[in-house]
């Protein structure tokens, strides 16, 4: 018996339905954010913080450092949609950040539950979250190669304070006309 469909095709298409994988996406990134650039957050716990850009890690996230001496802010992921570029760019070309700082190096660690003995059922206390010292390793490292960089720059003083101040809107001050 013959079968009733011939296909008109050498090559099986996709299906419209099908969808790459996160993994497969493309990681676009907008053309105002350049490694140096000066962000703005505009949410999370560091919103209106100013940020230096170093680069963009494999899943479209932006790495970003404070630095942690000026504003508190430390070694960073932030989605590109969260931040307003601003004009301010630092040449962070001899800034190196190590290897290990991707993806995985930001996973939530997986805090150990005590076990429960006889009797001690409510005066056990529940293990709270520290930086490793890793991470503090690593945020000096950064942090003092864009240190050294804001140093050598003849506005320092400028950049220090600008680096360090908040942003925010008082009243009649709209974002859309604004150039930053």
């Amino acid at each position: 018996r013959l079968p009733r469909f011939y296909p008109t095709e050498d090559k099986p298409r996709k299906l419209k339905n099908y969808q790459k994988s996160f993994s497969q996406h493309k990681r676009r990134l907008r053309a105002s954010i350049t490694p140096g650039t000066v962000l703005i957050l505009l949410a999370g716990r560091h919103k209106g913080k100013r940020v230096v850009f170093l680069r963009q890690l494999n899943s479209g996230l932006l790495l970003v450092t404070g630095p942690y001496h000026l504003n508190g802010c430390p070694l960073r992921r932030i989605n590109q949609k969260y931040v307003i570029a601003t004009k301010t760019k630092l040449d962070i070309k001899g800034v190196k950040v190590p290897d290990r700082v991707n993806d995985e190096y930001f996973r939530r660690q997986k805090l150990r539950k005590p076990k429960h003995t006889e009797g001690d059922i409510f005066n056990t206390k529940k293990e709270v979250y520290s930086v490793s010292d890793e991470r503090k390793e690593d945020q000096t490292a950064v942090d003092r190669q864009v240190l050294d960089v804001i140093r050598k720059l003849p506005e320092k003083k400028l950049l220090f304070g600008y680096l360090g101040a908040l942003f925010s809107l008082s009243n009649n001050q709209f974002p859309h006309k604004m150039v930053f």
